[in-house]
């Protein structure tokens, strides 16, 4: 069944990956997050000791199904296809921007929409900046952006990171005592093991055959004037609307304690905006770089191992914002807050995507 072959489809596909993100939430998971790429990445980045900051650190099954669940059904459906192309480098800078800005607003794409879903109004004010960062990375593409075409390789080369997250599967079922977990905080919430791989494998599964992006979907409105795309994403907002409606976790609201949210309007703008720009010019949202780099694009790949990266400095180096929270002892509202440094790191993300945006032209690789 070919998902992406009409608007129906494509509905599904988006309904189907929003009931998987419910029941993640349902049976353990942040219910503000759910399933958020970046968010994910920085607790599995946290459990190998990439980063340690000790409430985010969980090695996530859902990262480790997204790969391997792109993987089985390309293989299956024989659309794997082993692919590297030019620019490992800034791919893999990219990935770090992207991660980046994901942690400054505090989610990815993905969480954006269902932090909207819930009522969580600074998610709204996000999707100003996510469009802007996508409008501007398609000025880019009409003004001639590219990082090379990707040629056919040997098919072993597409298969390394879906190898590297069964290594990983391993060590947290066989050997978890050398991986880090948290006693408290988000890395502390999550759904049981097995249900949360199962979920990412349909995740990854659902998300390969539609072919899921946020920026991508963004980017073929204002590119080519299709929406196809949206449809995918207009699914998955539906069911969690409903999810978060029956479950009584819909509060349309700012500084709402416990969402991991902040109300610092500029910097979730432009947080995003960082994110939406370099997922453009990378040919990608964080979920869509796992799903690539599952049916065997290295490309990807490249931007997947930024993303770890970033998301160790992001922690390392105090770039991370903090959600607003109550205080335990006094019960007084706590404002959430993006540090100097990450406000600082945004900007020059920033600065970095239009070097990068208008210093690679395809008259450049003739």
């Amino acid at each position: 069944m070919n998902m992406s072959s009409s608007k129906k489809w494509l509905a599904l596909a988006g309904v189907l990956c929003g009931a998987i993100a419910a029941a993640l939430a349902y049976f353990g998971n942040p219910a503000n997050m759910a399933f958020c790429i970046a968010c994910f990445i920085r607790d599995t980045a946290g459990a190998l000791g990439l980063q340690t900051t000790a409430t985010v650190q969980y090695a996530r099954p859902e990262i480790i199904g997204l790969v391997l669940g792109a993987f089985a059904i390309s293989v299956a459906t024989k659309e794997y296809r082993s692919t590297a192309g030019s620019s490992p480098a800034i791919r893999f800078v990219l990935g770090i921007i992207i991660v980046i800005g994901s942690l400054v607003f505090l989610g990815c794409p993905l969480r954006m929409v269902i932090r909207m879903s819930a009522g969580d109004l600074n998610a709204w004010v996000a999707l100003i900046g996510f469009a802007g960062g996508v409008a501007t990375g398609v000025v880019a593409l009409k003004k001639g952006f590219t990082l090379g075409r990707a040629h056919v390789t040997n098919r072993m080369a597409g298969g390394v990171l879906p190898v590297l997250m069964l290594g990983i599967l391993a060590l947290l079922i066989f050997v978890p005592s050398i991986l880090k977990f948290s006693e408290t905080g988000p890395g502390s919430m999550h759904a049981p093991l097995v249900l949360s791989l199962v979920g990412g494998l349909l995740f990854g599964a659902f998300a390969q055959k539609s072919r899921m992006c946020f920026a991508g979907s963004l980017r073929d409105v204002f590119l080519m004037k299709n929406f196809d795309l949206l449809c995918v994403i207009a699914g998955l907002f539906v069911v969690m609307l409903i999810y978060n409606i029956a479950m009584g976790n819909f509060k349309l609201a700012f500084d709402t304690p416990g969402v991991i949210a902040h109300s610092e309007h500029l910097w979730n703008i432009l947080g995003m905006y960082t994110v939406g720009f370099a997922a453009v010019l990378a040919g990608g949202c964080p979920l869509r770089q796992l799903i690539l780099a599952g049916q065997g694009s290295s490309d990807s790949a490249f931007t997947v191992a930024g993303m770890f990266i970033g998301a160790a400095l992001a922690h390392n180096f105090g770039l991370a914002a903090s959600g607003t929270a109550a205080n335990a002892e006094t019960g007084e509202i706590v404002a959430g807050a993006v540090p100097f440094y990450g406000k600082v790191a945004v900007i020059i993300c920033i600065i970095a995507c239009f070097i990068i945006a208008f210093g690679n032209k395809r008259s450049e690789g003739k």
